[in-house]
């Protein structure tokens, strides 16, 4: 066994001699902290424990790890603004949706005081489930002025587009030339 320079007085146990080896060949062992505390790099069985020491207040294990990595990444700029109409904004965003936030003030009539409108549109590659908006939801629900209350919309995202199809019907078509008869 490779014998450390010992700190221990003379009249250590041969127990106390072994577990001071033992944790001086451990000390010895790398351990990757930044990459353990980066959320683009932390291990995917990991991602909990970096969320749980950033405080971030819900996580569910069925989320896409986009998702997991991106609510890591915007958890303390969230918990900084926590109480504001950006920190809402930053939330909905961290979830890979976007939204459209429209104060009582903002409202043609004016609204009633303290209450806001949420209309959220999902992003691509977002589940489209139920508990997956009622997460958003959740977290919108901590996030907002404890003292403000919200109407909440789910919005829909369609993109389309001209395809080859569009494009050959004109080829299919003849002109038709009429004549007047004499």
């Amino acid at each position: 066994m490779n014998k450390l320079l010992s700190l221990l007085p003379p009249n250590s146990t041969a127990l106390e001699r072994a577990v001071e080896q033992l944790q001086a060949r451990s000390a010895t062992v790398a351990v990757p902290l930044r990459e353990l505390w980066n959320p683009d790099t932390c291990p995917a069985p990991l991602l909990p424990w970096l969320a749980w020491t950033l405080s971030l207040d819900g996580w569910q294990p069925y989320w896409p790890e986009s998702i997991k990595r991106s609510r890591i990444r915007m958890a303390v700029e969230i918990q900084r603004r926590k109480g504001t109409a950006k920190s809402v904004r930053d939330v909905v965003r961290s979830f890979g949706s976007s939204l459209a936030l429209r104060e009582w003030w903002q409202t043609e009539p004016m609204g009633e005081p303290h209450t806001f409108d949420v209309t959220l549109t999902l992003g691509s590659g977002v589940p489209k489930t139920i508990e997956y908006q009622n997460d958003v939801i959740a977290e919108l629900e901590r996030t907002k002025p404890v003292r403000s209350h919200f109407s909440f919309t789910l919005g829909l995202a369609a993109s389309g587009g001209l395809g080859l199809g569009g494009a050959s019907r004109p080829v299919i078509y003849r002109r038709i030339q009429c004549t007047e008869a004499p």
